[in-house]
């Protein structure tokens, strides 16, 4: 459960468990989504009149294209997050650090935050390992397999040096 209602908030500090699922809406066309569900935990609890801070952790799975070679490459995300909720006209409700909560909700929706969170903790460039050879300029033949059948002399982006002579010794 990621949606807590604000009047037992004002009373109580609530355990955050939940997790957000790679198909819900809350995600956007373009959004980095994570291989499996993010898992959240921490407390969340009031920090004064129509504020409250959820102070906690993210897990999950990140699954991009290795900057090289293009495979997939999966790696652990395990992030701290704390989140100021306020109220949408609370003087620092436009503070990109803060989340608005909307006019007379009755609830608090970890949802948002936990993607924009997600968003800044997912790896964009990784390494499918530290000697990842990529792939090959010309033909796109993946070299980790193995040297491909293209000529070096046919890299077009060598033609200026070997005109210039400089390919000799």
């Amino acid at each position: 459960m990621l949606s807590y209602d604000i009047r037992e908030l004002e009373r109580n500090a609530v355990r955050v468990d939940g997790e957000l699922a790679t198909d819900d809406p809350i995600w956007t066309e373009g959004d980095t989504l994570p291989a499996a569900p993010v898992r959240a935990s921490g407390r969340l609890s009031s920090a004064g009149s129509g504020r409250f801070y959820w102070s906690g952790r993210i897990e999950t799975t990140a699954k991009v294209a290795c900057r090289r070679c293009l495979s997939a490459v999966a790696t652990p995300v395990s992030e701290d997050v704390h989140a100021l909720f306020v109220d949408a006209g609370d003087e620092v409700a436009d503070d990109p650090d803060t989340y608005p909560i909307p006019p007379r909700a009755r609830s608090l929706d970890l949802r948002p935050a936990i993607r924009e969170l997600w968003m800044l903790s997912a790896p964009e460039f990784l390494l499918c390992r530290e000697d990842c050879r990529g792939l090959c300029a010309h033909c796109g033949a993946d070299l980790n397999a193995g040297p491909c059948a293209c000529d070096p002399a046919d890299d077009e982006r060598q033609s200026p040096l070997h005109a210039a002579g400089h390919d000799s010794p």
